[in-house]
């Protein structure tokens, strides 16, 4: 190597060292997602939402809205879930991302994670001809999880009454 070609190369790292030395920008700096943006959804329901919680209760501490536009009542706080109920009671949680279980189940999580974490969850097969969604139930008692899936990853989460859960896959409702 002749002196010319190693004096170029020297400089040419002592100006790619210089360049990334110095303070990083605002801009360049990741700020992390605050623990508290991220709901989860647990066989209970919410932080602030429990499954049997009535319409008027949940109205009067001020989490049920129904003054805003959407397919039916909505949870304060909570924009990607939504509640189900049935005669007056909260029943289910219908929740998409970045809602998600305990376990860290949410949508986009391959099924096989989800089999890992619920080893007695159940397939459920939506019927032939229609557009819907395969489902994995995970039942706790009288309690479950239905994953909806498309056969690799979890497009929604329902929480709640596992007969009920079980009962809208069947019939193929939606929230809305």
């Amino acid at each position: 190597m002749k002196l010319r070609q190693f004096g170029f190369i020297a400089v040419l790292l002592v100006a790619a060292s210089a360049s990334g030395s110095g303070p990083m920008s605002p801009e360049s700096i990741a700020v992390p997602e605050p623990v508290a943006s991220v709901t989860v959804v647990d066989l209970d329901g919410l932080a602030d939402v429990d499954f049997g919680d009535t319409e008027a209760e949940l109205t009067r501490r001020g989490i049920l809205r129904t003054d805003v536009d959407a397919c039916g009542p909505t949870l304060a706080g909570h924009d990607m879930v939504s509640p189900i109920f049935i005669e007056e009671r909260l029943v289910l949680l219908w929740a998409g991302d970045p809602a998600r279980t305990p376990e860290g189940i949410t949508a986009g999580t391959p099924i096989a994670e989800v089999q890992a974490s619920y080893p007695s969850v159940r397939e459920l097969h939506a019927p032939q001809g229609t557009h819907r969604f395969d489902g994995l139930l995970a039942r706790d008692g009288d309690r479950g999880y239905l994953f909806l899936h498309d056969g690799h990853t979890v497009h929604k989460i329902i929480a709640g009454y596992a007969s009920w859960a079980q009962r809208l896959f069947v019939e193929g409702h939606g929230p809305c």
